[in-house]
């Protein structure tokens, strides 16, 4: 059986993406719910869509399918015993398990289409959505000012989080803040009901963990290495606990775990490192020590199903090593500036997506670093960014590689 998704390297040829278009869960966002909703801005909701389908079209003109997160659960939710069994869950998830409240948003959501439903759920469900005569006592006590029962999903646009493409499987993520937590809900259906990925797709590690782990720390550098970071979004032990699957049941032998700051500044690994070449990598330069050092671990697989670790800091000879290249040409972020770098680096001057070697898709504000990978020889191709970089995220973490070329 061969399987839908396919991405053994970060640079292979991007072949099929899967994106989610930004809707009104956009506007939902309020300046008293912003740290809430995991936002420092909020965006303008109709440029922001046009900023988004340029991007769409981007990868389509080099070659890629788009397919789309809303479309794929709308299809996945056409039983009506599957789409209960996803109401249910989502509105217990949302902190509804029984009562009132409970009951009248099941019903409600209940009598949505498919399509109908899945827009519902990115947008929220505010309480005079309902028209209910009272609320009970799970609907008032955390919150009575806050307009929500299900709060909106405005993080969505970044697929890249709550799941990751690693091989012929998926991993389907327990993500850190709630903020997120039902957006892997969604892959978890999609991948479980859809026809294109039913019974077709390994799932490397699903979403029922107490540890956390989320798409932008989760590198493919090749069909037998993944890089991953050790994050504000990502811990220790999910990075052991997915390499231990990966090491158990596909041809994966190496995992790297990189240390990098816990901020929001730096919240994944892919906003201050990514692969965009056989031997190139962009880097956010206050991520190394001066002489360019990194902690990181590289894992292998032990005796009777354990893990072995050794620590590193040289991260240019681990990469050479793990990748059997010669030389490692690290491009910095903003070209090391102290003030371009961190600038650039809040727009996600680093977060570039690879569409094959050496091609890659930018922010356009990014404009210092985007020359400098022109200088190390790397065709960029420039997407506007003006409202879609305020939530904190670029090129790479709006797209999940379903399947990509081997190389």
């Amino acid at each position: 059986m061969i399987s839908p998704i396919h991405v053994t390297t970060e640079i292979g040829k991007l072949k099929t993406v899967m994106l989610h278009s930004p809707g009104r869960e956009i506007e939902n966002i309020t300046p008293d719910s912003m740290e809430r909703l995991l936002f420092d801005d909020i965006p303008y909701l109709p440029i922001a869509q046009e900023e988004h389908d340029f991007f769409a079209q981007t990868l389509r003109d080099n070659g890629a399918e788009v397919i789309y997160t809303e479309d794929l659960a709308a299809e996945a939710l056409a039983d009506e015993a599957v789409r209960n069994e996803f109401i249910e869950r989502q509105v217990v998830e949302a902190g509804f398990v029984a009562g009132v409240t409970h009951d009248a948003l099941v019903e409600y959501l209940k009598a949505q289409t498919p399509a109908e439903l899945v827009t519902r759920i990115y947008e929220g469900i505010r309480k005079d959505d309902l028209e209910l005569t009272s609320l009970d006592l799970a609907a008032v006590s955390e919150n009575t000012e806050w307009p929500f029962l299900m709060d909106p999903l405005p993080n969505a646009y970044f697929t890249r989080d709550p799941q990751a493409s690693i091989g012929d499987g998926m991993s389907v993520n327990k993500m850190t803040f709630p903020a997120r937590q039902r957006e892997s809900m969604i892959t978890e259906y999609i991948l479980k009901y859809n026809a294109r990925f039913a019974g077709k797709v390994k799932v490397w590690r699903d979403r029922n963990h107490a540890s956390h782990i989320e798409g932008g720390d989760e590198l493919v550098l090749s069909d037998h290495v993944v890089a991953i970071g050790i994050s504000q979004r990502t811990t220790a032990d999910a990075i052991q606990d997915i390499a231990k699957s990966l090491f158990a049941n596909s041809d994966y032998d190496t995992v790297i775990a990189i240390s990098i700051p816990h901020n929001h500044a730096m919240m994944h690994l892919d906003t201050v490192f990514t692969m965009i070449n056989y031997d190139q990598f962009t880097v956010h330069p206050d991520i190394l020590t001066e002489d360019g050092k990194v902690d990181n671990w590289v894992l292998h697989p032990g005796k009777d199903g354990e893990v072995t670790f050794e620590h590193h800091t040289d991260i240019k000879e681990m990469l050479k090593k793990a990748l059997g290249k010669s030389e490692i040409d690290l491009i910095p972020t903003g070209n090391g500036d102290p003030i371009v770098a961190p600038r650039e680096q809040w727009n996600d001057g680093s977060n570039t997506l690879a569409i094959a070697p050496g091609e890659v898709v930018t922010y356009n504000r990014n404009y210092v670093s985007n020359a400098l990978l022109r200088e190390h020889g790397i065709l960029v191709h420039e997407v506007r960014s003006s409202e879609l970089s305020r939530g904190r995220g670029g090129p790479r973490c709006m797209s999940c590689p379903i399947v990509r070329e081997d190389i």
